[in-house]
């Protein structure tokens, strides 16, 4: 292969993709644009503007209990809670006006302190939720969860309603069809709880126990690059707004070799004393090498723009990068070999790269797939190349961690490019 004119044609590539300015200032200026969007949603810097919940309640019991439950959600600073009827929840959750609503049945005070001891009469509390919001409705149960027995509890320790409950229960355990080996415990157990009541009753009023409580306090600690350095959403979405739109580079790259053979420059290559493979090779290397540099840029924007770093190895990102731009660069390639022409080119290419962008976690992070899909996922080179990425900046990670993803995509450039050498029609088109 003739090496002068293998750099005379990379170069040529070159000189064209950056000599038209308004496709270079929009290869660069798209991924910073749409990455510095999703890094303000999924940043999480702790801002105090993070929009709450909303939340509907419906009381229907009115109960000092019920009222207590509603006031205790309503003091979650991840819930905007608000009373309504019940027409009006349904209303506001089938227009996404809230995320759920709360219905808290007639009798649901009595019910409750009577359950309280015992599985029978429970209340049925409703929880109307919008189908779409599946991961706030989790959070919805168990806030609920936490306010009910919190409330209930307190309420059966030191409340009239609780003390009327534990006399109801005594009163009727000889017609409960509690066993007699039961009996007895749970008469025992219930009159200490009266006796404590009757104690609780005559104490000041802020020196009455609370309720059941979480038996532990909590602390967060972020574990990031090292202590004292917060995580950088802009990170993730950067890298995987470059992931995106280098992969849309890279298969212009394969799309205008199909112009090419349209045109008489077409005869002047195959003239040129490259052959086959260095036809595809010039162009694969001037793809990679753009490639590269738009990656460099764009960390280099997401640096000076949001503070993003290389908290790990450099010499790591820089293997991701390269081994990722060689991995686009025949990917280009190969969707030009399987369309054949540059119209059947570019409808493939839109329909492979969205799939690999979108499983490659580049749009959202992998880890809110499901796991089978996280699994399936490492057969994708977008995923190894957006978590090489990750492990490069964010997580701080050494070199070894560079190592795996930049096999898997140097793997797959190979392939590519070999069923790329094996497909691609030189001939005329």
């Amino acid at each position: 292969m003739n090496l002068t004119a293998l750099t005379a044609l990379v170069r040529k590539d070159l000189k064209l993709f950056l000599g038209d300015r308004r496709a270079l200032i929009l290869s660069l200026a798209a991924p910073i644009a749409i990455g510095a969007f999703f890094g303000f949603l999924f940043s999480g810097d702790g801002r105090n503007d993070t929009a709450k919940i909303p939340v509907a309640l419906v009381d229907l019991d009115g109960s000092a209990l019920s009222r207590a439950v509603g006031a205790r959600l309503a003091e979650d600073k991840l819930l905007s809670v608000r009373p309504e009827t019940e027409a009006q929840a349904r209303e506001s959750v089938r227009k996404g006006k809230a995320t759920a609503a709360v219905l808290l049945p007639r009798g649901f005070g009595d019910s409750a302190a009577n359950a309280f001891f015992s599985s029978l009469g429970k209340p049925e509390v409703t929880v109307f939720y919008d189908p779409s919001h599946g991961m706030e409705m989790g959070l919805v149960r168990g806030l609920l969860t936490q306010a009910a027995m919190e409330v209930v509890s307190r309420e059966m320790f030191t409340g009239d309603t609780g003390r009327a409950a534990v006399k109801r229960s005594l009163a009727g355990l000889d017609t409960s069809g509690v066993s007699a080996a039961d009996k007895a415990p749970l008469q025992d157990l219930l009159r200490s709880v009266d006796r404590w009541n009757a104690k609780q009753s005559e104490a000041p009023g802020n020196q009455r126990s609370g309720g059941l409580s979480l038996p532990y306090t909590l602390k967060e600690e972020p574990v990031t690059a090292g202590r004292g350095i917060a995580y950088n959403g802009y990170a993730h979405s950067f890298g995987g707004m470059g992931v995106q739109f280098i992969l849309f580079m890279g298969i212009d790259a394969g799309v205008a070799l199909l112009v090419l053979r349209r045109s008489g420059t077409w005869q002047r290559l195959r003239a040129a004393p490259l052959g086959r493979q260095g036809i595809l090779l010039a162009r694969a290397l001037s793809a990679a090498i753009l490639a590269t540099g738009i990656m460099l840029v764009i960390f280099a924007a997401a640096r000076l723009l949001f503070g993003v770093r290389i908290q790990g190895s450099f010499a790591g990102f820089l293997g991701v990068t390269v081994a990722f731009a060689l991995m686009t660069a025949t990917f280009g390639l190969l969707i030009a070999a399987l369309g054949r022409t540059p119209e059947a080119a570019r409808g493939l290419a839109i329909f492979g790269t969205l799939i690999m962008v979108m499983l490659g976690g580049a749009w959202v992070p992998s880890f809110v797939f499901p796991a089978w899909l996280q699994r399936a996922t490492l057969l994708v080179p977008t995923r190894w190349a957006v978590d090489g990425l990750d492990a490069m900046t964010w997580r701080g990670l050494g070199f070894g961690a560079a190592v795996g993803p930049m096999a898997v995509l140097l793997g797959f450039a190979a392939l590519f490019g070999l069923l790329a050498l094996w497909r691609f029609p030189f001939e005329e088109g």
